[in-house]
């Protein structure tokens, strides 16, 4: 998801350029002025409550600020991403922001601050006053809202700075040469930000081929705990001799042998567009784990897919697979097969629950040959894909 901030001094030009990202980027405009205005002319609670406050002469709280600003991210689920024009204007709102998206399960891409001398931005705003009509286009109050901007926004800008968040854009040119630094910078962003993908199912349900696909399609690093402890048993260390004995018994293996094995492979891969995981999450628990590793590196799950196939057709495939090299050691019988697919239905599907309340989640059909489940795979992975990025 592509979050922008757009900061600059008054007439530094954020309503023109605000277009030009919206537009090509399809991103929901989010001015808390605009918003303030839309809720007291419908006449809402919360645009009352604003009401009283500025016709006493006051300062729109943050509890309100926050209230209607969450209303217009929750009010627009399916969207791409956010731009936010003038917000945060101060520290206490920077940490606010943070916060709102964090419950989103996204975060801010990058704030752009167009930089325009005081001297510019005064000729431009009394030139606007010309045509306008408003009635703080005066010298007088532009130059107390430039003061009060200085005041207010140093400090977060360097919020952002110390997150690596912050890039000074020069405001002055013409309007092409502007959006151009813009887009270079947001480019430049977006192939930061990564695609980690959710990869769910039953066992026999063919997640690992279609895992690969995906990792082969978009660059991805493949996460397969399954594959990570079959290696440590097949080197024979201690590890492995403990997990081969949970596997004969039908169990899963503890939280804190998966989470080190997984967080080792994401620090040996710090450069890729992201990760896709298979057989993990688990459960419930493993998805709050997981969440809070990617959290470590300033992400987040984009996408979570559900293999569904009929009991009769896991059993068939793994009994199959049990008399081949592949096999695992719950396969080699019927009755460790059922267990382990009661043990799943038990454990892991409050996962897929998680994930569909959060709006990242599609159920695929996995009866059929390998090319066909992978051509339902194919759209709504590579939408999810353009959203991420």
């Amino acid at each position: 998801m592509l979050n922008i901030a757009l900061f600059g001094t008054p007439g530094a030009g954020k309503g023109t350029q605000s277009e030009l990202l919206m537009k090509k980027h399809n991103l929901v405009y989010i001015a808390t002025g605009d918003i303030l205005r839309k809720e007291i002319a419908d006449g809402s609670e919360l645009g009352l409550a604003a009401k009283s406050i500025i016709e006493a002469g006051g300062l729109v709280s943050d509890e309100i600020i926050v209230q209607i600003i969450e209303k217009k991210i929750i009010t627009n689920p399916d969207a791409a991403g956010f731009l936010f024009d003038g917000f945060p204007r101060t520290l206490v709102q920077a940490y606010i922001l943070e916060g709102l998206l964090l419950k989103m399960h996204t975060s801010l891409t990058c704030l752009l601050s167009l930089e325009v001398s005081h001297e510019e931005s005064m000729r431009r705003l009394l030139n606007r006053a010309k045509t306008s009509g408003r009635s703080d286009d005066t010298e007088a109050v532009i130059k107390n809202r430039l003061k009060e901007y200085d005041e207010k926004t140093a400090p977060v800008a360097g919020f952002y700075k110390e997150n690596g968040l912050y890039f000074s854009i020069p405001g002055e040119g013409s309007i092409e040469e502007i959006n151009s630094k813009l887009e270079d910078v947001v480019e430049q962003e977006l192939r930061k930000v990564l695609f980690n993908v959710v990869l769910l199912g039953y066992p026999g349900a063919g997640r690992g081929t279609q895992a690969r696909n995906l990792a082969k399609k978009y660059n991805l690093v493949y996460v397969s705990t399954g594959e990570m402890l079959k290696d440590e048993i097949s080197r024979g260390t201690a590890l492995g001799k403990k997990v081969e004995t949970v596997y004969a018994d039908g169990g899963l293996v503890s939280d804190e042998v998966v989470i080190k094995l997984i967080e080792n492979k994401i620090k040996r891969n710090p450069e890729s567009n992201g990760f896709i995981f298979k057989g993990f999450p688990r459960t419930l628990v493993q998805a709050y784990i997981l969440d809070g590793l990617l959290r470590r590196i300033n992400s987040s799950v984009s996408f979570a897919l559900d293999i569904q196939c009929n009991t009769l057709e896991l059993i068939k495939r793994l009994d199959s697979r049990g008399k081949t090299e592949s096999r695992r050691s719950y396969d080699r019988e019927t009755t460790t097969i059922v267990r382990r697919l009661e043990l799943h239905e038990k454990i892991c599907l409050p996962v897929v629950d998680y994930y569909r309340k959060q709006g990242r989640m599609t159920e695929i059909e996995g009866q059929g040959n390998p090319e066909e489940v992978w051509s339902r795979i194919e759209g709504p992975s590579e939408i999810a894909w353009r959203k991420a990025r």
